[in-house]
């Protein structure tokens, strides 16, 4: 099973994963942006993105890497990735359903505001343009397509353990 943490930046993904791999049995963390930073290493590099996401390569090489991983070891992945285009979604969900890959899929949610603040008060990462250009596109994302495709959680007023553990709940019950 794949447990995907959706959402954009600010939202608590990478937080949250970890503590997700703590509450779920046989359980480990893939962060599939490790694949697009293999991209980003290819010299000479790839034609010009401004997101690994568009290069077609790095949806099929997601679905392949999880079920490698998947093959290898069994249990869950927890997989905290941003992905906000319906297509790229699509695409890769049907490739993990063809591997008969159970897909529980989970968007992290928080309010403009509180994503906004969230990442300009990150202490880690500092403020970052990048992940604020991400926001509108989240927003609509979220309206059109997102929301219907996963199980939300707003995470506004949660702790990241909060969250965590209502994933786990969730995954457990079914």
């Amino acid at each position: 099973m794949i447990v995907w943490l959706n959402g954009t930046h600010g939202a608590g993904k990478t937080t949250t994963s970890a503590l997700v791999q703590q509450l779920i049995p046989d359980s480990r963390v893939f962060d599939a942006e490790k694949v697009g930073e293999t991209l980003m290493d290819i010299k000479p590099g790839l034609p010009s993105t401004n997101n690994f996401q568009h290069w077609p390569p790095w949806r099929p090489l997601v679905v392949e890497t999880a079920r490698r991983v998947l093959d290898y070891t069994g249990g869950t992945l927890v997989m905290p990735m941003t992905v906000l285009v319906e297509q790229y979604w699509r695409e890769i969900s049907a490739g993990l359903a063809e591997h008969a890959i159970e897909v529980r899929h989970f968007v992290l949610h928080a309010d403009q505001v509180t994503l906004r603040r969230r990442i300009e008060e990150d202490t880690d990462l500092g403020p970052s343009s990048f992940r604020l250009a991400y926001l509108e596109p989240y927003a609509e994302a979220a309206r059109t397509w997102l929301h219907g495709e996963a199980e939300v959680i707003d995470t506004t007023h949660l702790t990241p353990a909060q969250v965590a553990l209502r994933i786990a709940e969730s995954v457990k019950n079914g």
